[in-house]
């Protein structure tokens, strides 16, 4: 390893994840809903926040829609 780069020869490129980061959302989610992940992230060890958008992904890669009926 060298003791200095000359980093002002270096070319200039596009982050490839660019695209891949997470945009920071505030969510209101009910108490139960919260305990549920965040007793599936201690069984698991993968954080509930991970978790709550791994499920999130899920739902957009199988185009699940939710049924809501409305009572009138």
């Amino acid at each position: 390893m060298k003791d200095e780069y000359d980093l002002s020869v270096m070319e200039s490129r596009k982050n490839p994840y660019a695209s891949k980061l997470k945009k920071s959302v505030t969510m209101r989610l009910g108490e139960d809903v919260i305990a549920y992940f965040k007793n599936m992230a201690e069984e698991s060890g993968v954080p509930y926040q991970s978790l709550i958008n791994l499920y999130l992904r899920d739902c957009v890669a199988t185009h699940k829609k939710i049924d809501i009926n409305w009572r009138t």
